[in-house]
């Protein structure tokens, strides 16, 4: 597990700036998929269902004006001498 916390401004006002934090990178990933998900949602309120590809994702992302993720790694070398 890699805790991790997502830094996201969507447009250029600095009020629009939040944070969440999530248990693993994983986690941080499916978080903004969903945040992508919601937008299409209130673009399209009166759409049943919704398609879209990866290329869609990447356009979002590109537009926001900052997203960052700082990842928590603990690495533990051990050297075992015999």
């Amino acid at each position: 597990m890699s805790h991790t916390i997502l830094l996201m401004q969507p447009t250029a006002r600095h009020d629009s700036r939040s944070w969440t934090d999530f248990e693993s990178l994983t986690e941080c990933i499916e978080g903004v998929c969903q945040i992508f998900e919601e937008n299409l949602k209130k673009l399209n309120p009166d759409s049943a269902s919704i398609t879209y590809d990866v290329q869609n994702l990447f356009d979002f992302i590109d537009r926001l004006a900052d997203l960052s993720c700082l990842v928590w790694l603990i690495l533990i070398y051990i050297l075992l001498i015999a």
